[in-house]
């Protein structure tokens, strides 16, 4: 487990000295990127709106596993950090767990008061691996042709 963490943080080394910009973490970037995918969903009509917002409750799916692992509720988690984002328009609140807002008696809370920080890099693999690992899993299922997806 020793040998695994540090590992884990020589990766997040080698990250930022790659690209030193970050993002703040508690699942605030995935919320974010949701809502704002959502209301691009708005915008679209048709049949891809359909896959426009399954993209974005793919994202939410990390903030409600944080939220799980940490033993809190996801779903009243999830929603009122979102919930939070949008009255606020503060893309930094996340899944604070270290203490309950007081407003609500959530954890949601301001990311970059919390100081809680992850790298730009990693975020952009992660969500570009997750994409690709979906196409690869539509093409097999000749869901789209090739040649129909950018």
């Amino acid at each position: 487990e020793a040998k695994r963490s540090l590992h884990d943080a020589m990766c997040v080394v080698r990250n930022l000295i790659k690209d030193n910009r970050v993002v703040y973490g508690g699942g605030s970037a995935e919320i974010a990127c949701s809502i704002a995918i959502s209301k691009y969903a708005d915008t679209v009509s048709g049949v891809d709106q359909y896959a426009i917002r399954a993209f974005a409750d793919a994202l939410d799916d990390i903030p409600l596993a944080l939220a799980e692992n940490a033993g809190l509720s996801p779903i009243e988690e999830v929603a009122a950090a979102k919930s939070r984002q949008l009255r606020e328009d503060n893309c930094r609140i996340g899944l604070g767990m270290d203490r309950m807002n007081d407003d609500d008696g959530m954890h949601s809370r301001d990311m970059k008061e919390a100081g809680v920080f992850e790298a730009l890099i990693g975020k952009q693999e992660q969500i570009q691996l997750a994409t690709q690992v979906v196409k690869m899993i539509l093409k097999i299922d000749d869901v789209i042709s090739m040649g129909h997806y950018q």
